[in-house]
This record gives C-alpha cells, sequence and structure tokens, in this order.
C-alpha cells in the first residue's frame, strides 16, 4: 500500500487555494496511470472484460468514498470507468484527492 492510501481525507472546508506546479507534479508520481488535467482535476479509466465487474469495481469505489467522504465523479459503460476526482468547494485539487485516487488503486489490481 502507497503512503498516500494509508492516509484519510480530510474535508476541505474552503479558503484554502487548490494545489498548483510543483506540489501537484510531487503528489502525482505517487498515484500511478492518473491524470492531472490543467491543474484541476484528475481523471483515470479502467478497463474490465464486461459490464458486471466494471459495475462491481464502482460499487467498491462508492464504499471507499463514503468511508473516506471524498465523492468522484464516476462514469460507467460497459466494460469501462472512467474517475474524475477533485475537491468541490475549492474547484480544485488537495492533498485529498490524491489519497482518494490511491485507494482506488488499491482495489483496481
Amino acid at each position: 500500500m502507497s503512503e498516500l492510501a494509508s492516509k484519510k481525507c480530510v474535508p476541505c472546508k474552503g479558503g484554502v487555494p487548490p494545489l498548483k506546479g510543483e506540489a501537484l507534479q510531487a503528489l502525482q508520481k505517487q498515484v500511478e496511470g492518473w491524470d492531472v488535467v490543467e491543474e484541476h482535476h484528475l481523471f483515470k479509466a479502467f478497463k474490465f472484460p464486461d459490464f458486471r465487474k466494471a459495475l462491481d469495481f464502482v460499487n467498491r469505489v462508492g464504499e471507499i468514498a463514503e468511508q473516506e467522504g471524498h465523492h468522484p465523479v464516476i462514469t460507467l459503460t460497459w466494460g469501462k470507468v472512467e474517475i474524475k476526482v477533485y475537491t468541490h468547494k475549492i474547484n480544485g485539487l488537495t492533498e485529498s484527492d490524491f489519497i482518494l485516487a490511491a485507494k482506488i488503486d488499491t482495489i483496481s489490481k
């Protein structure tokens, strides 16, 4: 388990600036396969052999999201799940977004 995956998401109360530049790059190196898009959100697509396995994955992601109190945008189609993560309160990225991504990766293997 990565260091990030062992941390807990911290609720954002707003009033903090989103991460930018080098801070984002350092965290991105810890979540393999996740793209930082326009310094605004994380994105990753997961492939599955059928709809059922994709749906099972979505349900497991949902459980993590509930436990962490941090909810991603999830798109489910046949054999594919796309996940977009960002902190809605500040309309950008915080460490908690990377923590959630790392936790999702623990169930995607």
